[in-house]
């Protein structure tokens, strides 16, 4: 049986710099009606640039809300309508310098679906080529080159904690470990 919540109205709304939050009114299948927050956000693109050795290009950022700094594939906001592609090849650009001869999809990925509308779309990056990063302008960020096989098992051993990361070096390794 499929279960259907459908839309009846918001009542609530409040438009951040980042994310936006609404609160619907919704009838579930049995007739009830409930309310449920949603937190909107234009999604993002995290990269997980490999070079001809096996080294991924991470990025050290400090999380306010978390309150340390995380090792994170490198990764970025979209623009409303932007092109996921797109915007992965900007975001490595400006993070790392780096740029990259092919992309391969990891596919897409929804954080928290409970309360969260937003999408991730996840790049591996090879055939790289080096520059100089040029990060947003509050954007304070180390860049460092570690193993696959090293991510992977910070990964497995609960070292890496940011989802998109997890996500993204698990399927990168089980792509890289294929070719």
């Amino acid at each position: 049986m499929e279960y259907k919540e459908t839309h009846m109205h918001t009542i609530n709304r409040y438009d951040g710099i980042v994310v936006g939050i609404r609160v619907d009114s919704v009838e579930l299948s049995n007739g009830s009606i409930v309310m449920r927050e949603v937190v909107e956000h234009p999604g993002g693109v995290t990269i997980v640039p490999v070079d001809e050795d096996g080294y991924v290009f991470c990025v050290r950022q400090y999380r306010y809300a978390f309150g340390e700094s995380l090792l994170e594939t490198p990764a970025g906001k979209l623009e409303y309508g932007e092109d996921p592609l797109e915007c992965a090849k900007r975001e490595l650009s400006e993070e790392t310098g780096i740029t990259a001869g092919e992309y391969i999809s990891l596919g897409k990925m929804y954080p928290s679906p409970g309360f969260c509308y937003e999408t991730l779309y996840a790049y591996l990056a090879r055939d790289l080529e080096y520059g100089e990063a040029h990060p947003d302008e509050n954007e304070f960020l180390d860049v460092e080159k570690i193993h696959i096989s090293e991510l992977y098992r910070m990964v497995m051993s609960g070292e890496i904690c940011d989802a998109k990361t997890i996500i993204a070096v698990m399927k990168a390794k089980a792509i890289l470990d294929s070719i």
